[in-house]
């Protein structure tokens, strides 16, 4: 496939949902083949143009996660760098998250698994750790969560 087909069809990608440079780099991989294209170029031209923002990406993946998907900071913190974000922005991206939505939406994750757990105190209280940790959220969370049930 020729260099300004896949820059088009990028760009039409770009232009109907965020991607940060690592996926939109995958995906030119996968499409020119064999073919001798110079994939940083496509996507540095793709950011000048402005349809690839690893800020506005990374921004909008926090507040995505955290307020649908019920993720803590820890595992979006994680996500991100998985995906190449650079450490500046990924802390930038969590700071725009809405911390009094992320503390309910990480009650009302916790409280559904809470309502699951059966066993002696010290055992749920253990499954619930292992669980919200699987969720990105931190020991001091989800004790203060599980203290404040009135099980703690």
């Amino acid at each position: 496939m020729e260099r300004d087909k896949i820059y088009s069809r990028m760009a039409k990608l770009c232009s109907a949902r965020e991607y940060c440079r690592s996926e939109i780099a995958r995906k030119i991989e996968a499409l020119k083949g064999e073919d001798a294209i110079d994939t940083n170029a496509i996507i540095s031209q793709l950011c000048k143009d402005k349809y690839i923002d690893e800020n506005r990406y990374a921004a909008f993946f926090a507040r995505d996660k955290s307020a649908l998907a019920g993720w803590g900071e820890q595992k979006i913190r994680y996500a991100l760098a998985a995906k190449g974000i650079e450490r500046e922005v990924i802390d930038a991206a969590l700071e725009q998250i809405d911390t009094v939505k992320a503390q309910a939406k990480m009650e009302s994750v916790l409280a559904a698994k809470l309502r699951t757990l059966k066993g002696e105190r010290q055992e749920v209280f253990a499954r619930l750790v292992k669980f919200g940790a699987g969720r990105g959220y931190s020991y001091n969370q989800i004790k203060a969560f599980y203290d404040n049930t009135g099980r703690g």
